[in-house]
């Protein structure tokens, strides 16, 4: 795979396919962290004497535009960052992206309005993305794949545009893979993999990759439920995939048959009543065993035993992967579990690799310092998709 240091960028118009799909609040960005990932390879193509036409989706428009996903609030916040005056342009391939990447000097750069805004970005039909990708190619003379985090998508941008422009790997995506690397090849042990968030479907390649590898899988979050409830505990209304119980009850199996220590909470923290996030008024959670949750309430957070015995469990780790919060961490009455595995990764000499998502977010949002952890991804679903041992299109698009 080539890197930026491998293209001849002066003079040349090169598009930066980047991850800017970051959070917002009306037009506020609440958490800018997948700019400032990109912004150095921004930075270096710039001082290089590109002419950088830089490129994103941000959310979920159904191929046309859509003013809540507009990447203007991005604009503001990239050119601060760079401490550069970013151009914006108001579609991806009119009038407006062709005027404005026509206007570019060396050393400049533009921001493309949101991919998704056309169908053909995400087109399961080979020949409309291959359509778009041509339209995108006519911008550039180069291409730098950065979005790590959409790398696992076959989209056009990610997929077919690299296929028809000379292209290389920025910055960002050389550090992901290189940090995924050490975590499927020569793994210091002990291995330690936690996952929490919502679903057990969601991690469900992921799991079954790393039982071969790891030593240790602590499990939190709403995926807790199923697996309790597939140990015959009962969970309330609590989270719960039904369907997955049989697969949840294999991966226990396995774990056993390999030597995998397979770890569920012991305690947890649970409500009638789903926290108000928004105001964020006081939950008064009760503290329960992880066998004894009421049928009436729904586990939130694990509980402060098992907050212990993931600590201890991490101690004297020599790698640590970590996807998915282990409660609701946006409120605070929820939020200790998730501060308490924040705090043991920082706590051991591990490596320790933060796998993006709702992980990321939660370090960010708690306060703890990113500096303090190994790597922090900035693609969740592209982190446990490349555990999981599959081929990732953009990836594969850039090894071409």
């Amino acid at each position: 795979m080539k890197t930026i240091e491998d293209l001849d960028v002066a003079g040349k118009r090169v598009f930066v396919r980047a991850d800017l799909n970051v959070p917002l609040d009306g037009e506020t960005i609440t958490d800018d962290g997948r700019i400032r990932a990109v912004a150095p390879t921004i930075a270096k193509l710039l001082e290089r004497g590109a002419k950088v036409v830089v490129a994103s989706h941000l959310g979920r428009p159904k191929g046309e535009p859509d003013p809540k996903f507009s990447l203007a609030p991005v604009a503001t916040r990239l050119g601060e960052i760079l401490g550069t005056s970013v151009t914006f342009a108001a579609d991806t391939v009119g009038e407006s992206a062709g005027a404005a990447v026509a206007a570019l000097a060396d050393g400049e750069v533009v921001l493309l309005e949101n991919l998704r805004f056309n169908a053909g970005e995400t087109s399961k039909d080979d020949a409309e993305r291959k359509a778009f990708a041509e339209q995108l190619a006519a911008l550039a003379d180069l291409y730098v794949g950065d979005g790590f985090g959409a790398v696992h998508r076959k989209h056009a941008s990610v997929y077919d545009l690299p296929k028809l422009l000379p292209h290389a790997a920025g910055d960002l995506i050389a550090t992901e893979v290189g940090v995924l690397k050490k975590l499927t090849e020569d793994v210091k042990r002990p291995y330690v993999v936690v996952l929490g968030g919502a679903k057990v479907s969601d991690k469900l390649g992921v799991i079954d990759n790393l039982l071969k590898k790891a030593d240790r899988i602590l499990i939190g979050g709403g995926m807790a439920y199923t697996f309790l409830k597939a140990k015959g505990h009962e969970v309330g209304i609590s989270l719960l995939q039904e369907d997955q119980i049989p697969v949840c009850l294999e991966y226990l199996a396995q774990a056993e048959q390999r030597g995998v220590e397979f770890v569920l909470p012991v305690d947890v923290l649970v409500s009638a009543e789903f926290p108000d996030l928004k105001g964020k008024t006081p939950a008064n959670p009760d503290l329960v065993g992880s066998d004894a949750i009421p049928a009436d309430k729904e586990g939130l957070d694990i509980g402060p035993k098992t907050r212990e015995l993931y600590a201890a469990k991490l101690a004297d780790a020599g790698t640590v992967f970590w996807n998915g919060p282990m409660g609701v961490f946006e409120h605070p009455d929820y939020a200790n579990g998730t501060k308490a595995v924040a705090q043991a990764l920082i706590d051991s000499s591990a490596f320790t690799v933060v796998g993006g998502g709702d992980s990321a977010a939660a370090v960010r949002i708690l306060g703890f310092d990113e500096n303090a952890f190994g790597h922090i991804s900035t693609g969740g679903g592209a982190s446990l998709e490349y555990l999981e041992g599959k081929t990732l299109p953009g990836l594969a698009a850039l090894e071409d």
